[in-house]
């Protein structure tokens, strides 16, 4: 079984890269079950909405996750209650709307799990992700309670997504990092056998700073006259990674970065 994980989805231009070449994106790679971050994919960068996801359905997108800006549209909170394909970071301070872990089941009824966690360090406040990630393993089993299991941890420093690599390794087909916007070059597979990626990167025009207009970015920077962040609008990139499961085991055969479009090639 293949599964594809696409890194953020940052404003319109990411959006419309991903509704507009998915489907056919999935037929050319063989692409079985799809997971995207949408918690930037909102048209001012921060947040999704109901639309949004619908649209994210409907190309072929099968679970989506999120992060720290997963309640930046107050109209999802009611929503992510009702779409069981939504998911929010599991260890955010209870109670709140949604949850963080689901089973999905796949076209040919493979169990993926989805879990979805959250960094400490330097983002907002929320339960200690080791803790919440140890509960977990004491309560869920791969081969188990699910054929598969894909972990996005959406955090901002590298060795916090290392650490929660080799802390699920052997337990999780594919952890990978999101959040950070810029695609690392370590996709590979674990000891154990899980396959890993820092950071994704993510759905977004490159041509900007981690999807956000250049030019205001840069006058925030120096401190000259800036508004508030906004996403760049040129073509975008998709980034992400592909990972060839064993449903046998549970964990992966192959690993590979997965990049669509032009603006990280070079020439």
């Amino acid at each position: 079984m293949r599964v594809l994980f696409l890194g953020d989805v940052v404003g319109v231009t990411g959006c419309s890269k991903l509704v507009s070449n998915l489907m056919s994106e999935k037929k050319l790679k063989d692409i079985d079950f799809v997971i995207a971050n949408g918690e930037n994919a909102a048209a001012h960068g921060v947040g999704l909405t109901k639309e949004i996801c619908e649209d994210f359905f409907a190309c072929g997108v099968d679970v989506i996750t999120t992060g720290n800006h997963v309640w930046d549209q107050k109209d999802i909170m009611k929503y992510i209650d009702t779409e069981e394909r939504l998911l929010r970071p599991k260890n955010l301070f209870e109670p709140a709307p949604g949850k963080g872990f689901h089973v999905y089941h796949s076209k040919d009824n493979v169990k993926v799990g989805v879990l979805n966690l959250m960094g400490n360090v330097f983002m907002k406040k929320c339960e200690d992700v080791f803790e919440i990630s140890q509960k977990f393993l004491e309560k869920n089993k791969l081969k188990h309670d699910y054929d598969l299991l894909i972990i996005d941890f959406h955090g901002e420093i590298t060795s916090e997504k290392n650490a929660i690599g080799h802390f699920f390794d052997g337990h999780a087909t594919l952890v990978v990092g999101t959040h950070t916007h810029i695609p690392t070059n370590d996709a590979r597979i674990l000891k154990g056998g899980t396959a890993y990626q820092t950071d994704a990167g993510m759905c977004g025009d490159y041509d900007s700073v981690i999807g956000m207009n250049k030019e205001n970015s840069l006058n925030r920077f120096l401190k000259k006259n800036s508004v508030k962040h906004f996403p760049a609008t040129g073509d975008a990139t998709l980034s992400g990674v592909i990972v060839d499961c064993d449903i046998n085991t549970g964990l992966a055969n192959n690993v590979q970065s997965y990049i669509f479009g032009n603006q990280l090639k070079n020439f």
